[in-house]
């Protein structure tokens, strides 16, 4: 199969990144004093960053379904992988700055670098992958109550081990995606763009209304916003409220 990019694809990464922003504006306003929300436990943000976390991972599995039936290079695989692993240090130090007690050592990014690796070496596992998904989701939920039986280590709830997902508690940090569970989302993805691209490749090379274009090429460019919305952003309203005050 030659290698090209599916707009459907990058289009429902596209959504996933326009509903990312407008989550983290409204995160922002609250930082700023502008909004009064609990992100961290009303259900309707901790829900909304659920479904968008599921999302992004989700649509990282399909690439990888895409990537591996179009025979990417190792190379080329390395190179992304560093790309990512690198903007996710570049967000460990960032989040330090802003928020010294709870910043981010096991973030999105991070998550997505170490799931990559587990995914792609497991590609040809096949119709597997559906019932490993499963099995990894449901491991957040038999550890959680592990954890309450005292049949679990406490060392899986420090940092040191609690990027694995095996926790009873959650860690004090501003974003927090371990292996467990999500690497059956992205498990998912995988055996999903497996299933599209042999039975269904119509279905991944669908046309797209011209509405949906500038979907297409926010998911093309997905990295490089996640890397930039959140500075522009604050930086935006940092200056609103210097021009306010």
């Amino acid at each position: 199969m030659t290698a090209q990019r599916f707009d459907a694809i990058d289009a429902l990464r596209g959504l996933a990144i326009v509903w990312m922003t407008v989550f983290h504006f409204c995160f922002d306003l609250n930082h700023f004093g502008w909004l009064k929300e609990d992100f961290y436990r009303d259900p309707f943000w901790t829900w909304q960053r659920t479904a968008i976390v599921s999302l992004f991972l989700f649509c990282a599995g399909l690439g990888q379904a895409v990537a591996v039936a179009q025979g990417q290079s190792a190379a080329r695989f390395w190179k992304r992988w560093a790309q990512v692993a690198g903007c996710a240090l570049l967000v460990t130090a960032g989040s330090y700055f802003m928020y010294p007690k709870s910043f981010i050592y096991f973030g999105v990014l991070h998550g997505i670098a170490l799931m990559l690796i587990v995914v792609r070496f497991t590609a040809g596992w096949g119709a597997w992958l559906w019932l490993l998904g499963a099995l990894a989701i449901g491991a957040k939920f038999i550890a959680w109550q592990l954890h309450g039986a005292g049949w679990l280590p406490e060392v899986l709830n420090t940092p040191a081990l609690n990027w694995l997902g095996l926790i009873g508690r959650k860690p004090i940090t501003e974003d927090y995606v371990p292996l467990l569970p999500w690497l059956g989302v992205m498990w998912w993805g995988m055996a999903a763009g497996q299933w599209l691209l042999t039975r269904r490749p119509a279905w991944v090379a669908v046309a797209l209304p011209a509405g949906a274009t500038p979907l297409a090429w926010l998911g093309r460019w997905s990295l490089s916003w996640y890397m930039l919305h959140q500075p522009v952003l604050i930086g935006m309203l940092m200056a609103a409220k210097a021009l306010a005050s």
